[in-house]
């Protein structure tokens, strides 16, 4: 049996989309998959169980990368099509069953994806870390298996992300003397791009700062943040690597969208703005390039959303979270 298996080209959406994934390498186990994606996210499909080939698409003019996955693809007799990019490929080539995603804006990304195949409750996001991604973690953080806390202090673009200084005073009351990860050091991950945006928040750490940033592939960061005791950061792929990794996980909202891409795992929180999103959204739309948009969420908030999701327990304990992307707000979502 052959499934193409064709997701996004951005790294959180990938992420959401593996639940729907193993749900087909656990119903079709003798099945060979042939996953297309985009290039960022195509390290986390590397050992998915049963793949035969992985494609990953880098954008090119004149959309000619759905192309180049046609001329890919259309020589194989297909048993099973499904895309999530709902593309013309999946219609063009010879296929028994083809599913299609649809949007569904009033579901969180997750259920909407689960709906391709009619299940619900949809299947959460899993990740596979093979070997490499292990040793790989283990020679980036020191003491290796010791437990530490993980900050993600970016995003794809500046207006999803929470000021440096407050990362730092975060850090600093949950690792210090008395906080719920005392004695901790902290991982700072970042993409290599956002590297010196993060620069702030490791020069506020000094010494007990693990600097991950530019260092890590979509597998390898999933393999480090897999061994924290806690991730805290911005709305971003890196977001739902941690939780997908069973990681406790605190994503942190202003202009995005908590209630369509807040983090699904078993054990997440989402922290959003004081200031409503529709006046984050118009400001934004006014002036690109406006900052402040992360301004109204407090460290006090943060602290407590830690608080209310570790409980008072040791900080390598992972608890078990019965709703999965739980809002412990600051404001309204409007």
């Amino acid at each position: 049996m052959r499934i193409l298996f064709i997701t996004s080209n951005r790294l959180g959406d990938a992420v959401l989309s593996t639940g729907l994934l193993a749900h087909l390498t656990e119903r079709h186990p003798d099945a060979a998959l042939t996953i297309a994606c985009g290039p960022l996210p195509a390290p986390l499909f590397r050992s998915v169980p049963g793949l035969e080939r992985l494609i990953a698409m880098p954008k090119r003019a004149w959309a000619r990368h759905w192309a180049d996955l046609w001329l890919a693809c259309a020589g194989t007799r297909w048993d099973m099509v499904v895309d999530l990019r709902n593309s013309a490929v999946s219609r063009l080539v010879l296929a028994k069953r083809r599913f299609f995603h649809t949007r569904a804006p009033h579901l969180h990304k997750v259920e909407e994806i689960g709906r391709v195949l009619d299940l619900s409750p949809p299947p959460s996001p899993r990740l596979w870390i093979d070997a490499a991604a292990e040793a790989e973690a283990g020679r980036l953080l020191p003491g290796g298996a010791e437990p530490f806390l993980a900050i993600g202090p970016t995003a794809n673009w500046t207006g999803k992300e929470w000021p440096a200084d407050r990362f730092a005073a975060l850090a600093a009351r949950l690792t210090g003397p008395g906080g719920r990860l005392s004695g901790l050091r902290v991982a700072v991950l970042a993409a290599g791009p956002e590297r010196e945006r993060a620069r702030p928040v490791l020069d506020a750490l000094g010494s007990r700062a693990i600097d991950l940033t530019g260092r890590t592939d979509p597998m390898a960061a999933a393999a480090c943040v897999r061994r924290a005791a806690l991730y805290v950061g911005n709305d971003s792929g890196l977001m739902h690597i941690a939780a997908a990794a069973g990681t406790p996980t605190v994503g942190l909202f202003g202009p995005g969208f908590p209630e369509t891409y807040g983090p699904w795992g078993v054990a997440a929180r989402t922290v959003i703005s004081r200031v409503p999103r529709s006046e984050l959204l118009a400001r934004q739309k006014a002036d690109p390039q406006a900052t402040g948009l992360m301004d109204g969420i407090p460290v006090e908030a943060v602290e407590q959303a830690v608080g209310e999701l570790l409980g008072p327990v040791t900080p390598d304990r992972r608890e078990v979270v019965t709703n999965p992307c739980k809002s412990l707000g600051t404001g309204p979502l409007s």
